[in-house]
């Protein structure tokens, strides 16, 4: 029975929580988690230990920062922002996602030798 969630290939999460934090403001990481989880209607699935994993690489580049709150449910959580570093960051990741999915199309879309 074929898989109907994908695994995130390695190295375009940093890319969406970068994106996911730009357009939602600050978020906790099970937050984030489901925000990718839900725009891509449940096609992709984030492990947990592999986004907190991220976001403390992120925090460690300086492209986002975190700070203790509140959650909704008025728990401890710490809250994840996008830096002007990681605003920058974002755009040439954005870029360089874009040249690589055009190639991969490109490649895609030739023809097969009979």
């Amino acid at each position: 029975m074929p898989e109907t969630k994908s695994e995130i290939l390695q190295g375009t999460l940093d890319l969406m929580v970068l994106k996911t934090l730009d357009a939602m403001g600050p978020m906790h990481g099970y937050g984030i988690a489901r925000r990718i989880e839900q725009v891509s209607e449940e096609a992709l699935r984030v492990n947990q230990g592999t986004i907190y994993l991220c976001l403390i690489r992120l925090v460690q580049k300086r492209w986002i920062r975190a700070e203790w709150g509140a959650s909704e449910n008025n728990r401890k959580a710490k809250y994840y922002s996008i830096t002007k570093t990681g605003r920058k960051q974002l755009v040439a990741e954005a870029e360089n996602w874009q040249r690589v999915s055009s190639t991969i199309g490109r490649l895609l879309g030739l023809a097969t030798r009979s």
